[in-house]
């Protein structure tokens, strides 16, 4: 047995990153299609005629169907391949994207946002199942980290290519053009991508209607490491989520008093940041696993930091040089929360991924729904105080950074565990 394959390992390769890059391509529109948002919010309270309040709702109900989906993606994912939940994906997420260009009213423009929250829901926890069923399980940290690129990469194309689109030709064009994105990783998935390599198929298992969801779920939830990986994955996710996905332009325009053309670079040197962080945090914790929590409260810990600086900076407003260290630090938290699937992949068998990232995954949009409702009625409350209304920021880390240190000990003591299992597994195996 080569060193450098684990008993049962998919063999990777070139076919592996042909089939992956497809799944991921489908995942960067839906991410193209989420941050869409981020560049349009002053825009949407124009054209519907609403309040900060008004205007989070969009994102909060967009991430409330995103986070109530996972568990049940996962479930799904787990009975029934890759292939079906990421085609019923794109259907929904192109269908949202396409209704938002022609919504006439508010009320319609939050239906749309909602069917594309369902549908972005079915991408992510796709194509994390697809990588562990195309490359070795030593890989997985870097693969889930590169995913997360290429969903960075997608938000770089909200900021740089569709925000020039919205305010060239107009908004109808812009997201109806946008849509067509949908169409095209649509007709790639249905002909090119395989939820697994020939020799490698999962074993099957009885389905058992209820009794199977509940122990499914049971099971995932009972494992410390998938509890500590949403933890995780809530603390570290949602400080760039909120600035990228909603309020980090109104910020930087109303409250900095810079132009529209410069916070669009501001929020583009977050996702640049995200984008090469990532690959560095993906190479070391494929080569020294104990890097995860330190890495992760580390992440936690300069963000506050900086946060603090720039809330509470002396003056009307904060220097720019502070503004673009505050964006490069945002750029971490990205990579940050994917190191929560590091703590759940382990910690569970493969039968079980699905839903155990699933799991993982609702922590870091749980926390961005609360804070973007927080930050949208405190803004109403206090008259457009930003420092007032990101303060929340710093509730919801305190919050998950006591969930951290309470589970890690656990977390860590049940992986030893299973580790020890399996290599005396691994010894019983006949050559």
């Amino acid at each position: 047995m080569s060193r450098s394959t684990l008993p049962g390992d998919p063999p990777g390769g070139r076919r592996a990153m042909a089939v992956w890059g497809i799944g991921v391509s489908v995942y960067f529109v839906a991410v193209i299609f989420r941050t869409s948002l981020g560049v349009a919010g002053l825009d949407a309270a124009d054209r519907f005629h609403v309040n900060a309040s008004a205007l989070s709702t969009f994102s909060i109900l967009q991430l409330l169907v995103y986070a109530g989906m996972q568990i049940p993606v996962g479930l799904l994912v787990d009975r029934l391949g890759t292939k079906k939940v990421l085609t019923l994906g794109v259907v929904l997420f192109t269908a949202g994207q396409l209704g938002f260009a022609f919504s006439p009213s508010y009320g319609t423009a939050l239906a749309s946002r909602a069917l594309l929250g369902c549908g972005d829901a079915m991408t992510f926890i796709s194509v994390l199942r697809l990588g562990s069923r195309w490359f070795p399980a030593r890989r997985g940290p870097l693969v889930a980290q590169l995913a997360g690129l290429v969903g960075m990469a997608g938000n770089l194309v909200s900021t740089l290519v569709l925000a020039r689109l919205l305010h060239g030709i107009g908004w109808t064009p812009a997201f109806a053009g946008s849509s067509l994105a949908g169409v095209v990783v649509l007709v790639l998935l249905l002909l090119f991508l395989k939820d697994h390599p020939e020799g490698h198929e999962p074993e099957p298992f009885p389905h058992q209607g209820a009794a199977y969801v509940r122990r499914q779920i049971a099971a995932s939830w009972r494992e410390p490491g998938t509890r500590l990986g949403l933890w995780v994955h809530f603390t570290t996710q949602f400080p760039a989520m909120v600035f990228l996905l909603l309020w980090g332009l109104p910020f930087l325009v109303e409250a900095q008093g810079l132009s529209r053309a410069t916070a669009g670079e501001l929020l583009t040197l977050v996702v640049l940041s995200n984008m090469v962080v990532g690959l560095v945090y993906g190479q070391i914790v494929a080569r020294h696993h104990e890097a995860r929590l330190p890495l992760a409260l580390g992440t936690v810990g300069v963000t506050a930091l900086l946060w603090a600086a720039t809330l509470v900076y002396p003056g009307e407003r904060a220097p720019m040089w502070l503004l673009v260290v505050l964006c490069v630090v945002l750029g971490s938290c990205g990579p940050a929360s994917m190191l929560g699937f590091d703590f759940a992949r382990p910690a569970n068998p493969p039968e079980r991924q699905g839903t155990a990232s699933g799991i993982t995954n609702m922590g870091g949009f749980v926390a961005s729904m609360t804070t973007l409702f927080a930050v949208g009625v405190l803004l109403d409350a206090t008259d457009d105080n930003y420092s007032v209304a990101f303060s929340s920021v710093f509730v919801l880390q305190a919050l998950g950074v006591s969930q951290i240190l309470r589970l890690r000990g656990r977390a860590a003591r049940r992986e030893r565990e299973r580790l020890v299992a399996s290599r005396v597994e691994t010894v019983h195996v006949p050559a």
